[in-house]
C-alpha cells in the first residue's frame, strides 16, 4: 500500500509545476497520476494503485508539428525555416552524460533521428533526449544545468 504523504508529496509537486503526468515505479511499487489539463486548481486522479506486476513504460509523447510550424514562423528571420527539439518533460538540462564528458552535441554537429542531444533529470532519472529529426544542429537554446518546462524548446535544427 502506498503511502499517502507519498502521494500528496506528488500531487503537490504535479501541481507546483503544472504537470499532466506523472508515473513512478521501484520493485514494491508502481504509481501513476494524471490529470485532464494540466493548470492550477485542477483536481488530480490517480490512474494506478501499487502494482506487484511491472508495467510497460509509457512511449515518450511524439514531437507536434505546432511548436515546429511556430518555431519555423516566429518573428526572427534567421531561424525561420528551423525545427525545434522539444523537452518532453519538466527537469534539468544536462548537455554531457557527466561533468567530465564533452557535451553530445555542439552547433554545427549533423542529427539524425536517433541521436542523442542532451539529459533531462527529473526525480534522479536521467532520461536521454533524441533529435528526432534530422539535420544540422543551428542554435542551443538551454545552458547546462538549467531547468527546463515541458514542450520548452532546446536547440533548433536547420532541416537536411
Amino acid at each position: 500500500m502506498i503511502d499517502i504523504r507519498k502521494l500528496k508529496e506528488l500531487v503537490k509537486l504535479m501541481v507546483e509545476n503544472d504537470l499532466s503526468e506523472l508515473d513512478l515505479k521501484d520493485e514494491q511499487e508502481s504509481v501513476s497520476l494524471r490529470r485532464p489539463y494540466a493548470s492550477a486548481g485542477t483536481a488530480m486522479m490517480p490512474a494506478s494503485a501499487p502494482a506487484a506486476a511491472p508495467q510497460q513504460a509509457p512511449a515518450p509523447p511524439a514531437q507536434s508539428a505546432a511548436p515546429a510550424q511556430q518555431a519555423a514562423s516566429g518573428p526572427d528571420d534567421e531561424d525561420a525555416g528551423l525545427v525545434p527539439i522539444i523537452s518532453p518533460m519538466v527537469g534539468t538540462f544536462y548537455s554531457s552524460p557527466d561533468p567530465e564528458s564533452p557535451a553530445y552535441i555542439s552547433v554545427g554537429d549533423n542529427v539524425s533521428q536517433e541521436t542523442t542531444v542532451c539529459i533531462v533529470e527529473a526525480m534522479k532519472v536521467f532520461s536521454e533526449i533524441k533529435a528526432e529529426c534530422s539535420g544540422k544542429i543551428a542554435k542551443i537554446l538551454v545552458k547546462n544545468a538549467e531547468p527546463v518546462e515541458y514542450g520548452q524548446p532546446l536547440f533548433l535544427v536547420r532541416p537536411s
